[in-house]
């Protein structure tokens, strides 16, 4: 398989958010990065439109509300920014392709940030999940698609540490190492 040869280009992304959904809850920062040897990257933190936040998604990755409250980004000016960054890196006549590590929750939010302060979503309407990509080329059940799990097989157990940008760039070296199992080499930016 030619990766080089087909129009869609692999952006990794991830993010932390106050709650379990983006109609209720912030989207506080986004991690994003490109799948090459030598990756671009991205990184933004946003302020919260709202005071809310879940016990969970604070145990999960520690961010104050106050704080990015007085430094993060307006979102209008951190969604723009993401998506000038990713047409600076996205190779022409090739169309951005979202990957993330359970992209149902990433995805839901990046996509309704970018429709409610924006009006358009630069990565359209697809979102590539890392689980079901890793379920669909092993084989095994959904049960055994757990980060804890996927980290043992390609990050030599390394856990995600739940910043955006690292996890985003571990998220690639996750996908460039199924990548290589599934095709026979490591690297590979772009495919359809």
């Amino acid at each position: 398989m030619n990766l080089s040869s087909r129009d869609h280009f692999y952006i990794s992304v991830d993010i932390e958010a106050a709650g379990p959904n983006p109609s209720q809850y912030s989207l506080l920062t986004i991690g994003a990065c490109t799948l090459e040897e030598r990756p671009q990257t991205f990184y933004v933190e946003l302020k919260p439109v709202n005071s809310k936040m879940t016990p969970e998604a604070y145990a999960i990755h520690h961010l104050d509300l106050k704080r990015l409250s007085e430094n993060g980004v307006a979102p209008t000016e951190g969604m723009t920014t993401f998506e000038a960054w990713i047409k600076s890196v996205t190779p022409e006549n090739f169309q951005p392709l979202f990957l993330s590590f359970d992209a149902s929750f990433d995805w839901m939010f990046v996509c309704d940030y970018f429709h409610r302060y924006l009006g358009r979503n630069p990565f359209g309407q697809a979102a590539l999940d890392i689980k079901a990509f890793h379920m669909g080329m092993t084989g095994v059940t959904w049960s055994e698609t757990s980060i804890d799990q996927i980290a043992l097989r390609y990050l030599s157990s390394r856990e995600l540490t739940h910043h955006a940008l690292r996890d985003a760039l571990d998220q690639a070296e996750i996908f460039n190492k199924m990548l290589a199992g599934s095709v026979g080499h490591a690297s590979g930016s772009s495919v359809s």
